[in-house]
């Protein structure tokens, strides 16, 4: 969607990010909104651990490495006037690099315990690996470039930045050299991605078809 109709997206090397997937619970101790004395304020301590998560990025790991993280959901109490004894966070790191992608755990973990442990609060935490970084091999991506020039014109192949998305096609290009190539259908009547409305162009179909074909019979030829 970021990409002209009809234009085709490749870039060597890194080019989404790996992901994970958090969930943390706080268990504290509820009570009386005019006793806050008497409790374990299990929103308060989720606002301190959402405001120590924001600085893992800025202060624990390398500006040399981009990363992302997320607190993208909080919920927690339903009265106006009673301190919850539960709040629920959940969100999401991104990260090209492989090392970071595998420290995240043991940080999230390190702080959401830092945490809880000095306000006296409790936590339960599950993280999911999700994609690893996608890298497109260099070779491949050459080769796919020059075929691309047979199917449109230059101006129409591009260089595509670098995104924070995640794509599990990097399990496969881990196992094996490939390139995963964008094709273009933005299309500024219709709507974004990830929105309710979004519907891709399938008139783009049969140029990715036509690029995938000629790149086999290209790779079988310099065999």
């Amino acid at each position: 969607p970021e990409l002209d109709l009809g234009s085709i997206g490749i870039r060597s090397g890194p080019l989404m990010a790996a992901m994970n997937r958090f969930q943390i619970t706080i268990l504290g101790q509820g009570g009386h909104a005019a006793m806050p004395h008497k409790c374990v304020d299990a929103l308060d301590v989720g606002v301190q651990v959402v405001n120590a998560l924001q600085r893992l990025v800025s202060r624990k790991i390398s500006p040399l490495h981009p990363a992302v993280l997320t607190v993208a959901s909080f919920q927690a109490g339903s009265a106006f006037n009673v301190i919850p004894d539960q709040a629920q966070l959940s969100g999401t790191t991104r990260t090209f690099d492989r090392e970071t992608w595998q420290s995240w755990a043991g940080r999230i973990e390190q702080v959401v315990s830092g945490v809880c442990s000095s306000m006296g609060a409790e936590y339960k935490l599950n993280i999911s690996s999700g994609f690893a970084p996608l890298v497109n091999d260099p070779g491949v991506a050459e080769g796919m470039s020059r075929v691309a020039a047979q199917v449109v014109p230059q101006n129409r192949i591009r260089v595509p930045e670098q995104t924070m998305g995640g794509e599990d096609m990097s399990f496969f290009l881990e196992r094996v050299p490939g390139c995963f190539v964008f094709l273009g259908i933005k299309d500024p009547s219709q709507s974004a991605l990830h929105s309710p409305y979004f519907d891709f162009d399938e008139s783009i179909l049969p140029l990715g078809m036509e690029l995938a074909s000629r790149h086999a019979v290209y790779t079988l030829g310099r065999e």
